[in-house]
């Protein structure tokens, strides 16, 4: 059932500890278990499992439970061992788990969706269980009573959902790429501000409460930092996958971002740095630089006998420019640009050496990855996906040891 790769070496990449395999089809939510050797997965082949470590170091399943329909999204409250399954066909059912991690007793039917559950959070204090769905919704239910207590409706799926205990505060991102902010009551809602900056639909979100920052992965490859906390729309760009980015961990305590995308890599963002917002991008008829027409300024083209150019736009000053005044490509990781991009010359000109020093490091994890959470105190990471693979990494090498000083992630 499971592989124990090696022991924690140190390296200054992740290290694979154990392979988990067994299910028979994607797994779309792996969780590891807070203060013990173990983890919990939900798949599409309609299965949640508990999966402790022997003493011969491999994983075994101590819970196997089938569901009426295939498990798309999960959420488990480590202090309670409750945990909240979303499915394929719109359920959400609660379990609680036994101290000893061998049985699961079902508790509850949540007919939270018309279609599939696509994220889920439990709040205890509230007795609230939150979710999204491709009905186009997001849902919160009482888990006393197990009424609905509100819905609301967008004008796509809703993809990715987190949740601020304090304040009572829904993020949402949906398939258009817009991330709307919730204030959840008793049985109604109110959007506060919409967030738009991606150019796919949002894939992932993370919510720092400490901090107050906001973090979005989508289908366009880019993360967003959005500061909601300091309230002067600041929104920070970072590029550096090359896929769609699955799901997100900001780690409070060392100001780092880990990122994971579907085609397997994993970043790690220094937060802890003076960063750049990227500009935006400036309209114009004509170059800004050599004032050639562009194709459309049939006036200008017309009177200097002339064709007119493509646009292009220089990432770090957002100047509308012709191709030949903008020939130069570079890295400028303080703006997020962690590949090389389009730069007009005197831009390119301006920008020195250490300004090229990356501000991230990129891993393989060799292996489609749709979901990764993080057990923050103990450094480890765990990534799933359509492979039907699960694999537990150390962390620690590329995130700092001061990771194991208490610190432990929601």
């Amino acid at each position: 059932m499971a592989a124990e790769i090696h022991s924690r070496p140190q390296s200054s990449r992740p290290a694979l500890l154990n392979k988990i395999e067994g299910h028979q089809d994607a797994v779309t939510a792996a969780l590891l278990i807070p203060k013990e050797d173990g983890v919990i997965t939900a798949s599409e082949d309609r299965t949640i499992r508990v999966w402790l470590k022997r003493d011969s170091g491999q994983y075994w399943p101590s819970i196997y439970h089938t569901m009426a329909s295939p498990c798309s999204s999960m959420a488990y409250h480590h202090d309670s061992r409750r945990i909240f399954v979303g499915q394929d066909n719109g359920a959400i059912m609660e379990f609680h788990i036994s101290e000893d991690f061998n049985k699961m007793n079902f508790v509850k039917t949540y007919p939270a969706h018309q279609s599939r559950v696509s994220a889920v959070v439990f709040c205890l204090g509230a007795e609230w269980v939150i979710s999204t769905g491709h009905d186009k919704c997001v849902s919160w239910m009482c888990t006393r009573s197990g009424n609905m207590l509100g819905k609301h409706f967008f004008t796509s799926w809703a993809s990715c959902l987190q949740f601020d205990l304090d304040t009572q505060h829904a993020f949402v991102g949906d398939y258009s790429g817009q991330i709307t902010l919730l204030k959840l009551e008793q049985n109604t809602c109110s959007i506060i501000t919409t967030l738009k900056g991606h150019e796919g639909s949002i894939a992932s979100l993370w919510w720092d409460p400490i901090q107050r920052l906001l973090f979005s992965g989508a289908s366009d490859n880019s993360i967003i930092m959005w500061d909601i906390g300091g309230r002067k729309g600041r929104m920070l760009l970072l590029q550096g996958h090359h896929d769609r980015v699955q799901s997100l961990c900001y780690l409070s305590l060392t100001r780092q971002l880990v990122s994971c995308s579907s085609d397997g890599g994993i970043a790690v963002w220094n937060m802890d740095v003076r960063r750049e917002e990227a500009p935006q991008w400036l309209e114009s008829d004509s170059c800004q630089k050599c004032e050639q027409p562009f194709f459309w300024n049939i006036k200008q083209m017309w009177d200097t006998k002339t064709l007119g150019l493509r646009q292009h736009h220089c990432r770090k000053c957002g100047q509308a420019v012709c191709g030949k005044c903008s020939t130069r490509r570079s890295t400028y990781p303080v703006m997020g640009f962690e590949f090389q991009v389009r730069m007009c010359d005197s831009c390119y000109d301006s920008v020195k050496d250490e300004d090229r020093t990356s501000l991230a490091t990129f891993h393989e994890g060799k292996h489609n990855i749709s979901h990764m959470s993080m057990d923050v105190a103990r450094g480890l990471m765990v990534t799933c996906g359509t492979d039907r693979v699960v694999k537990i990494w150390d962390m620690t090498p590329v995130v700092g040891c001061s990771l194991a000083t208490g610190f432990s992630s929601r």
